[in-house]
């Protein structure tokens, strides 16, 4: 999919890689792309508002009054317009004010109001760049799910040489091509889904259950769906439901319900990804009756329930891609190893409870891949969203190297 009769906004905040950015404009207008640029006015010193407002075809916004008419610029309809709003080149000032949540400016006001996916390409001296503040800004943003463009190492304005110059115009340009390809990479592919705990029963009103609260493999889901695919959804017990049509979400509430669920829709599936806490123990009897008290302790004898990943590594076939999830508390790369090869997965998702702000019930997590061919790949904290992306980004360039 290309950039033709997209939205996108670039926002423009005063750095002198502000000059660059006609480029970028003149690249997304010559694809097609519908272009509309902001700027604040501190950027004006770089770049004329004359310039980019040519190439766009578009008057340049950067105040919320419409000059001599008492009127003003709707941000919350421009953020509602965009398909994509890339900041570039970010200076640190605007990267602080993003991760604060400040909107002093009709940039960061439209910034604030924006449903939109997100690219920022910051531009800095190599000080800045590297200060601690900047640093944890920029974690903050990307844990938002948004696409950092890192500064690359150049000749800066300081005259000093360094990290910090903003990536080239044509490289940005191309990773905004590959942003919109990807939206439409897993067209007339099949993928199913586990997500959320189950709830093994000990009578009728007590269970056996985990933390999960299915977060993470909603998101795959649902990343899934706007990536093209056909997505089925094995759903354990949560108040969480996903809400793209192209998902069919079939709810389960034990680990043998999933298992049959599984098992029916594994046949047509090109991708599976088993990101649901399944219980490895079940009670071996279920009461009929609310079991009461009776004095200090009671016996509960469990029996293991059936292992669905290790009985779907078992009869893939060669063209079905299969992913597994590890949560781990110690040992935690090796375990996932084992795992991965014990039960014939294409790649393992490693997470760990030690992990501050990852795993159970958080918006966030922090992952580790590892693939059958050895690869094992360290991301930094970010949205479980910008996870799902990872792991099907992951996909496509594994099946590339097959």
């Amino acid at each position: 999919m290309s950039v033709k009769d997209k939205n996108i906004i670039i926002g423009v905040s005063g750095g002198i890689a502000a000059y660059k950015i006609p480029l970028l404009v003149r690249l997304l207008k010559k694809a097609g792309a519908n272009v509309q640029v902001l700027m604040t006015p501190a950027s004006h010193d770089f770049v004329t508002p004359v310039t980019l407002a040519t190439l766009s075809g578009r008057p340049v916004l950067t105040e919320f009054i419409k000059d001599n008419t008492g009127s003003w610029h709707n941000h919350v309809s421009l953020g509602m317009w965009a398909d994509l709003m890339v900041f570039a080149p970010v200076t640190a000032n605007t990267l602080a004010k993003m991760a604060t949540g400040q909107a002093d400016n009709f940039l960061l006001a439209v910034y604030m109001s924006a449903k939109c996916p997100v690219m920022i390409a910051p531009a800095m001296d190599l000080d800045m760049y590297a200060h601690p503040a900047t640093k944890a800004n920029l974690e903050k943003l990307q844990s938002y799910g948004y696409d950092i463009i890192p500064a690359t190492k150049g000749e800066l304005a300081s005259g000093l040489t360094g990290y910090g110059r903003m990536e080239e115009p044509e490289n940005i340009f191309t990773r905004i091509q590959d942003f919109f390809a990807k939206k439409n990479d897993l067209a007339g592919k099949k993928v199913l889904v586990t997500a959320g705990p189950t709830y093994e029963s000990i009578d009728p009103v007590r269970f056996i259950g985990n933390h999960s609260s299915g977060k993470m493999g909603i998101a795959i889901a649902e990343e899934a769906a706007e990536r093209g695919a056909e997505v089925v959804l094995v759903l354990g017990p949560t108040h969480l439901q996903a809400s793209h049509p192209n998902i069919r979400t079939v709810k389960v509430q034990n680990a043998a319900q999933m298992y049959e669920a599984v098992h029916k829709e594994f046949d047509n599936a090109d991708i599976t990804i088993m990101a649901a806490a399944v219980a490895d123990f079940t009670p071996e009897q279920t009461a009929g009756q609310k079991i009461k008290k009776s004095g200090d302790a009671m016996t509960l004898k469990l029996k293991a329930t059936k292992d669905i990943l290790a009985s779907l590594g078992e009869k893939k076939s060669g063209n079905q891609i299969l992913i597994g999830f590890a949560m781990e508390t110690e040992n935690e790369k090796a375990n996932a190893l084992k795992k991965l090869r014990k039960k014939n997965l294409d790649f393992i998702v490693l997470n760990s409870l030690r992990e501050k702000n990852a795993g159970f019930k958080h918006d966030t997590n922090r992952v580790s891949i590892l693939t059958k061919t050895g690869k094992i790949i360290d991301y930094p904290l970010k949205s479980k969203k910008a996870v799902a992306g990872d792991i099907f980004d992951l996909v496509r360039e594994l099946k590339v190297e097959g």
